[in-house]
């Protein structure tokens, strides 16, 4: 008999894809975020300290073009033969005059050996035009449009300061999977007022959007952000997970979702100089080996508990 496989890894989704190895590389294409600069709200979400996504090559003042070469040249040592997937990745990547992200999106794609874009943007940012522009695209090359969804709770995205509801993301979700085009999610697990019991309950109402990938982490706080004060000053407002609370958390939250889900990753690291807690001092693979060991003793798997 096959073995039932423990949950849907991101790398097997981009197989059926590619028949050659591909990697993200990360861009800052210089965009800012509606959330800080005053048409949203002023500030950014509580816990957002952009820094802790950028690598070296990707800075700001470097055009899009340059910034992927230098990635080419950072991934090409290892995997002469490897392709490329352009990742706008800081900030929101559909934040702009539609001639400006065509330009980038455009140049991006230019670039010898980058077969297709992967998008991060709000879910309060995606205007019919630029959708429409998407989805042209969409039927040349590889496109998945990731959505900062964060979570599915108003209460929750109203404390972080996220500036639209969990209707908006649902909204955003359902009009860019309509249009043909890879539609991805991402989640924090463990924000503040959040039990793991609401956490879990999270797994059903993603799973009846129409969400290929999914990305999870754990909260992180951040030098520097207004989390991290309010951390300060009310720590019995946060539970901070352990790594073994987490994994158990986690796996509960993977069988609780929908089977065919790709999920891409369950932790995130942030730069250790700008982290205060948890530090787990675990590197991703680590942490999804122990993942997979303990849902191998606990004989769990993705969408065990999930209900249609």
């Amino acid at each position: 008999m096959a073995m039932q496989p423990l949950y849907n890894e991101f790398p097997l989704f981009l197989k059926r894809y590619f028949p050659y190895k591909v990697q993200k590389i990360s861009l800052n294409a210089g965009f800012t975020c509606p959330n800080r600069d005053g048409s949203k709200g002023h500030g950014g979400c509580t816990y957002c300290n952009n820094q802790t996504f950028n690598p070296d090559y990707c800075r700001t003042e470097k055009p899009v073009a340059r910034q992927l070469e230098e990635g080419k040249e950072f991934f090409a040592r290892k995997y002469p033969a490897m392709k490329y997937l352009a990742y706008f990745q800081a900030y929101t990547n559909t934040y702009g005059e539609l001639e400006t992200l065509k330009r980038k999106y455009e140049e991006a794609l230019s670039v010898d050996g980058v077969v297709g874009l992967v998008i991060g943007t709000r879910p309060d940012c995606m205007p019919d035009d630029l959708l429409r522009y998407l989805e042209t695209i969409n039927k040349q090359t590889f496109l998945l449009v990731e959505y900062g969804i964060e979570s599915t709770c108003d209460e929750t995205l109203r404390r972080i300061n996220r500036g639209h509801t969990f209707r908006a993301t649902a909204d955003v979700v359902e009009r860019t999977a309509a249009c043909g085009i890879l539609t991805g999610g991402h989640v924090i697990l463990g924000l503040p007022g959040e039990t793991h019991e609401s956490i879990v309950a999270q797994a059903a109402v993603l799973s009846r959007l129409p969400l290929t990938t999914l990305k999870m982490h754990q909260l992180q706080l951040i030098r520097g952000t207004r989390m991290a004060l309010e951390y300060e000053q009310h720590p019995g407002d946060f539970h901070l997970f352990g790594v073994e609370e987490y994994i158990d958390l986690v796996i509960d939250y993977i069988e609780h979702l929908r089977p065919d889900l790709v999920l891409e990753r369950f932790v995130s690291q942030s730069p250790k100089e700008l982290l205060i807690a948890p530090d787990w001092g675990l590197k991703n693979y680590e942490f999804n080996h122990r993942v997979q060991k303990r849902m191998k003793e606990l004989d769990a798997y993705q969408g065990k508990k999930y209900d249609m």
